[in-house]
């Protein structure tokens, strides 16, 4: 990692392992907490925008904070990509997490991080795949370029990377549930295991496949959503079964998408709040 004169940027490259090319080159702005100087067990990682109605980050990162003991704490590093481009607005939103949270970013629990626009390619005349409108389809790439960025960044804090949304309930001790999982695959090959059927929530990866998901999603940022991405990095990996877990560990909880602000109550029916046991 390289720092620039300002202490507050980091210009971060990763370079492409097999099947990929090419150096990705971005400078992050660090809006609280820094980077952890011993590699974790687990990175928890998520982006978020301005909505046009509800928020409910604060919510979320009171949950993983909340559903997880002191213990488990000391193996985790929460990332907070706060994506709009709307810099105020990160900025407020980075000023309220330093207040609501000032003790995990102390413990260095909590990195918050924001990419300028400039390093974003273009979000204009883009495909109009599966006939979205433009704005759907300006909406979703620009989403897979703020988790491409986010998963480069992520790639060396820790053994193992879970992606959430910015609108999710953990069950508790979600951290030791996830490891019982692990431990149950080792000795197999995965490169996804799943802990909830709903969205990006609740995917779990190994962080040396970040860089390569990273580049992944990049390279196609137009083509689908995200999810689809993900089906097709793992099927490209050569994991063919989905291999998820339940009972799920990660409930979506928000009411309005982050798109256009219509209502979506959608739940996980196998969400479980205190799980005793994950199986697949």
């Amino acid at each position: 990692m390289m720092r620039d004169e300002t202490p507050e940027r980091c210009a971060h490259a990763l370079r492409n392992p097999i099947n990929f090319s090419g150096t990705m080159k971005v400078t992050y702005r660090y809006l609280a907490g820094t980077p952890p100087i011993q590699k974790k067990y687990l990175t928890v990682g998520m982006a978020s925008v301005k909505r046009k109605r509800g928020s409910y980050l604060m919510d979320t990162l009171k949950s993983v904070f909340e559903k997880s003991s002191d213990e488990e704490l000391q193996e985790v590093v929460v990332v907070v990509h706060l994506s709009d481009f709307d810099v105020a607005w990160c900025e407020s939103q980075a000023q309220e997490i330093s207040r609501m949270f000032a003790p995990h970013i102390i413990a260095g629990h909590l990195l918050v991080v924001h990419t300028p626009e400039e390093y974003y390619p273009t979000l204009d005349g883009l495909k109009r795949n599966y006939n979205d409108p433009e704005e759907r389809v300006r909406y979703r790439s620009k989403q897979n370029v703020d988790y491409a960025y986010l998963l480069n960044l992520c790639a060396n804090f820790s053994q193992y990377y879970i992606m959430l949304e910015d609108d999710v309930h953990c069950s508790k001790n979600f951290l030791t549930m996830l490891k019982k999982a692990i431990t149950s695959r080792e000795g197999s090959y995965w490169v996804l295991l799943e802990f909830s059927k709903l969205g990006y929530i609740g995917k779990l990866y190994q962080s040396k496949d970040l860089p390569r998901l990273a580049h992944f999603l990049l390279m196609f940022y137009e083509e689908m959503p995200c999810d689809w991405l993900l089906t097709h990095f793992r099927n490209l990996l050569v994991q063919k079964d989905v291999i998820r877990f339940k009972p799920s560990l990660f409930q979506h909880m928000g009411h309005y998408t982050s798109f256009s602000g219509k209502e979506n109550r959608l739940k996980d029916d196998d969400f479980k709040e205190e799980p005793v046991d994950v199986k697949p």
